[in-house]
């Protein structure tokens, strides 16, 4: 056991230094001449062998996987605060609900933590630990640490399943999601504010012409997204080379905001030739969308404020009110106070699946 220790902490700290490295030599190449992939673009993906900062191992299916063929085994990746693990929480509980259920290809789940060590929850959520960035290099985009953590887990768990579905902490499964992908092609929401077509010129800086039109690139992020497994193992060294890299690009750093490591991800998508299959009602955002559908996911990244009659408030604090930043630092309470009649369905829905959730997790909020 003190061996094994010994190894993964040697072969992590190897990978750090050599993200750094990459970093301080990349400064003075460009991005063009650091992209993995082949030297021939006409012999294929299926080449790829060398990344600038790390190598992902080659086709590691077995007889085993192909039994489980088509499942898909959902990745979240979290921080220790109290923030994400609430999220994370709740969001296993109703994965473990809608995992059995008919028409479901949901596989197995793991939390990816890159907080470097364990927390109290491993017990309770199956979790793989993943180091984080090395410090100073995320720039305060804590964010950044999520592909580096795909890149980890990736390359050293032992992932039955050979489809992945990438989700977040603040999804809520509202019914059982079959296997959206199809011909070699991922399944991914369509997001409004991706616009590849829009910043072009930054976007080549990245994704050079030799590539394809820029139309490649879809309107997507990381999340929700479900892909092959071998497609994921050559996407994400790239995902992640592409987020340093437009973090440290003043232009691209501007342009993307928050949102920079999903143009990142839509980027190494369409670099290594992964189409996606763009499925609008794979989730909800509520309160902007107000019914359940035909949605799988609610996605609660917004604050919802209405006042007592109903009547959405946003960006203006509500009589009644829920936004998960609220509890950045807490716990939710159990029991969450219900929305006034006329609230939509969307935001009714979401509160009374985090009450059930937090009403039967055990030691909730300890």
């Amino acid at each position: 056991m003190g061996c094994g220790n010994l190894f993964f902490t040697l072969v992590i700290t190897l990978s750090a230094a050599l993200i750094t490295y990459n970093i301080i030599i990349s400064a003075n190449a460009s991005l063009k001449q650091e992209f993995p992939g082949p030297s021939n673009p006409s012999s294929g993906l299926s080449s790829f062998s060398v990344d600038p900062i790390i190598r992902m191992p080659g086709d590691t299916s077995s007889s085993a996987s192909k039994k489980t063929k088509r499942l898909f085994h959902t990745a979240v990746t979290a921080s220790d605060s109290i923030y994400n693990t609430w999220q994370c929480r709740v969001m296993y509980y109703w994965f473990k609900k809608q995992k059995n259920k008919p028409n479901s290809k949901m596989g197995g789940f793991t939390r990816i933590l890159h907080s470097g060590k364990s927390d109290r929850f491993m017990d309770e959520i199956p979790t793989f630990i993943a180091q984080p960035l090395p410090s100073g290099m995320d720039q305060g985009y804590i964010v950044l640490n999520r592909p580096w953590a795909f890149v980890q887990w990736l390359q050293q768990a032992n992932i039955k399943e050979d489809y992945i579905l990438m989700a977040e902490p603040d999804h809520i499964l509202v019914k059982p999601i079959p296997n959206l992908s199809r011909d070699g092609l991922g399944a991914a929401f369509p997001f409004f504010y991706i616009e590849p077509k829009k910043y072009e010129s930054v976007l080549r800086k990245f994704f050079p012409e030799e590539r394809g039109p820029i139309t490649n690139i879809d309107p997507i992020g990381n999340s929700p997204v479900i892909v092959g497994k071998d497609a994921l193992k050559k996407i994400a060294p790239t995902w992640m080379n592409v987020s340093l890299a437009m973090k440290k690009d003043p232009e691209a750093d501007k342009a993307f905001g928050w949102v920079l490591e999903m143009y990142a991800y839509a980027v190494a998508s369409a670099f290594h030739g992964v189409g996606n299959i763009l499925y609008k009602e794979f989730m909800i955002q509520p309160p902007w969308d107000t019914a359940i559908g035909k949605a799988y996911i609610i996605h609660y990244t917004y604050g919802c404020d209405y006042d007592m009659q109903g009547n959405l408030t946003y960006g203006k604090i509500g009589e009644w009110r829920f936004d998960k930043r609220s509890y950045d630092n807490s716990w939710p309470p159990r029991n969450l106070p219900l929305p006034p009649p006329g609230v939509p369905e969307s935001v009714v829905t979401l509160v009374k699946m985090v009450n059930e959730a937090t009403a039967n997790i055990p030691n909730w909020g300890s």
